[in-house]
């Protein structure tokens, strides 16, 4: 099958509404028959993708993410954040900001930080003078911070696929992912400036100010430790995510008491459907990839990028652009799968930092999470807030463009990623 002919089969099933892990499967499967290949290999490829140690940190950080959710912090870091901001003209904005900031220490998604905070910053936010629009379309943009500021599903899922260190990945998104708040802080500074914000805060629970730092400190704690335990050797990166289960679960449940046994079971199953989904995605997209990769299928692109073989940062912000497109069809984890393999041969042999080229390809990736038609954190804002899709995404344009220009200061200047990462080495 031609390359054309594989992806249109792919997106036409993905368009007949076929799970995304089973379009890339068949896809994968039926190309293989076409090529002649022995079947043998599908279920061979399909399961020996899993066969991953880096891959199995993935639902321990889902897990330990859903148990400080459910255990109530999430009310508890928005406090602490409107408490922070609320002097500032736009107040509220900014917390939201902050939250996601945060919060992307504990959840690692996109999608779960928008679901967590959207339900408290969309509905609160136009009670103070707010848009509904805007309200939701902050929200959604600084989630994109999620994914970035470790720990990262994602990253783990990135890290898999490109052999690379998963520890020296959460370190170098920490830089990048403040990038994007304060591309997001800018927006709404201008905003404040030209049309005018409210002042105030959210109180998403009544607590002392001294109960609310502590707290907040308590839930800082859980990436440092992460982070700094990984470095020091004393465990690895997957199973810094089994201490981490543990952390969270003494933290919520007999530090602040607010976890319940019925949490306790409610965030076990989410992670395991959650992980479940991914692990299938994961497997679907190894057999189309190795398919594509073994019959020369990708070779088109390769032949393209070699246009650029003077110049990586022509060549970045070309994978930015293809990115950019194909997040209108794919969600980041397959563009990782998919397109990971293709483009990092590339950019190891034109010299790229592999730390540059991950963050600015997770980047670039995880804006497809904000954009239609596969724009899950948007239609999730939008259900939320009760928006139509047109308005909200008219709303979020000032974000996107910022976005953009983060991840451009991070093409021109790769110090901006690599500065951590080379300090432990």
């Amino acid at each position: 099958m031609s390359p054309v002919a594989v992806f249109a089969m792919f997106f036409g099933l993905v368009l007949a509404s076929v799970p995304i892990a089973v379009s890339l499967g068949l896809t994968g499967a039926a190309s293989a028959w076409f090529a002649n290949f022995p079947m043998v290999l599908i279920p061979n490829r399909f399961f020996s993708s899993l066969d991953n140690f880096s891959l199995l940190a993935a639902p321990f950080y889902i897990f330990a993410g859903e148990l400080m959710n459910r255990g109530g912090i999430t009310e508890t870091l928005i406090t602490f954040a409107a408490k922070t901001t609320r002097w500032l003209r736009g107040g509220a904005a900014y917390a939201n900001i902050l939250a996601s900031v945060f919060f992307a220490g504990i959840s690692g998604t996109a999608i779960a930080d928008t679901a967590a905070l959207g339900k408290i910053f969309i509905n609160g936010m136009p009670k103070q003078g707010y848009t509904r629009e805007f309200s939701a379309a902050v929200t959604v943009a600084s989630s994109m911070i999620g994914p970035i500021i470790p720990p990262s599903v994602i990253m783990i899922v990135y890290a898999s696929v490109a052999q690379v260190s998963i520890i020296k990945l959460f370190i170098a998104g920490i830089i990048p992912g403040l990038l994007l708040g304060f591309a997001c802080a800018v927006v709404v500074f201008i905003v404040g400036a030209t049309k005018g914000l409210p002042k105030g805060e959210i109180e998403a629970v009544k607590k002392p100010l001294g109960s609310l730092v502590i707290e907040s400190l308590l839930v800082f704690s859980i990436p440092v430790f992460i982070v700094t335990g990984t470095l020091s050797g004393a465990f690895t990166a997957t199973e810094a995510g089994g201490i981490a289960c543990v952390y969270a679960f003494v933290l919520a449940r007999f530090i602040l008491r607010s976890l319940s046994n019925k949490d306790v079971f409610g965030a076990l199953k989410t992670s395991i459907r959650t992980t479940s989904s991914l692990y299938l995605v994961v497997a679907g997209a190894s057999v189309l990839s190795y398919v594509l990769t073994v019959t020369g299928a990708t070779s088109g692109i390769r032949e393209l990028t070699g246009l650029f073989a003077d110049n990586p940062t022509v060549f970045l912000f070309f994978v930015l652009a293809v990115l950019t497109i194909a997040g209108f069809f794919l969600e980041p984890g397959v563009q990782v799968l998919l397109l990971a393999p293709i483009f990092l041969p590339i950019a190891r042999s034109l010299g790229i930092d592999e730390m540059q080229f991950a963050i600015v390809f997770l980047l670039s990736g995880t804006l497809s999470l904000m954009t239609p038609p596969v724009g899950v954190c948007l239609f999730v804002a939008a259900q939320i807030g009760n928006i139509k899709i047109n308005r909200m995404f008219i709303a979020i344009l000032p974000f996107l463009i910022a976005q953009f220009a983060a991840i451009a200061l991070l093409i021109f200047w790769p110090d901006l990623v690599t500065f951590l990462p080379n300090l432990v080495e």
